[in-house]
């Protein structure tokens, strides 16, 4: 539902929801024009998302081959060109919402408080379920089976 609604509110081209999982990023689900990460994992300190989560802010990158933050390999084979990255959960993030487009996009304030919103739901959501009890990877790889 997450990453449908990040879709919807942002009129991007795609939209993911990560989970972190330890010390690794989860790409849990995706809403996209093209796939994308779904089902792979990635070290923390070596994506975006991970960025988002570690740093407990959000990233708005109008042009991602040019931010340091982004590993270009892992984006040459895909259609984003932007991207919008909102990390879920205070004060650690447990989670991020990533919402990409194809063509030059500069995320506006609008949206990027909408993403603001949509993540403190989600974030609520995942409290209510139990998820987020500590700690929090024995509950996560129960939750979320390896691939």
């Amino acid at each position: 539902m997450v990453r449908t609604a990040a879709r919807a509110i942002v009129g991007c081209d795609g939209a993911t929801f990560v989970l972190r999982d330890g010390e690794q990023c989860f790409y849990a689900d995706e809403d996209s024009i093209a796939p994308l990460w779904k089902g792979q994992r990635f070290p923390l300190t070596e994506c975006i998302s991970g960025w988002a989560m570690i740093n407990g802010q959000v990233a708005a990158v109008p042009d991602i081959y040019a931010d340091e933050r982004i590993p270009h390999s892992a984006y040459r084979s895909t259609y984003v060109n932007s991207l919008l990255m909102t990390p879920v959960g205070q004060p650690k993030a447990i989670a991020a919402i990533g919402m990409y487009w194809a063509d030059a996009h500069r995320p506006t304030p609008t949206e990027i408080e909408a993403a603001g919103e949509l993540a403190g739901d989600a974030a609520q959501a995942i409290d209510a379920v139990g998820l987020a009890s500590t700690p929090w990877a024995p509950n996560f790889r129960a939750a979320v089976p390896a691939e």
